[in-house]
């Protein structure tokens, strides 16, 4: 087969294979009306996601985790380069964090054939 006809066919083939491979599971994020907090609802979750929340110095978030399986792995951190938590591998846990400084903080969630639910409420 000449080269010309070949590689464009084996693009498309490439390109049709990588569209049918869908991440596995599903994750519904719901934030809180008045920007306070956010609940992450996830079955059989294996990406990461994260989301804004716009926080001032001393404000002490409340951090919920219900792992039913799976791994969670939790990170907050600021866009100023703060890093007030990092948590690896969750199972059930209740806690809170206290921000050191105003900023746009990133809370993000990393799940590895997760099942469960993470909120957090300022």
């Amino acid at each position: 087969m000449h080269p010309i006809i070949f590689l464009p066919l084996f693009i498309g083939v490439l390109i049709f294979i990588s569209a049918c491979t869908a991440p596995k599971g599903s994750i519904v994020i719901r934030d809180n009306p008045n920007g306070t907090g956010l609940t992450m609802d996830f079955k059989d979750w294996s990406l990461k996601d994260r989301r804004e929340l716009s926080l001032n110095k001393g404000d002490v978030l409340q951090i919920e985790v219900a792992c039913e399986s799976g791994e969670i792995d939790l990170v907050i951190s600021g866009e100023n380069g703060s890093e007030p938590y990092r948590g690896n591998s969750l199972k059930s846990i209740l806690f809170t964090v206290t921000l050191s400084e105003t900023d746009k903080y990133f809370i993000q969630i990393t799940g590895k054939k997760a099942t469960g639910k993470v909120t957090v409420i300022n």
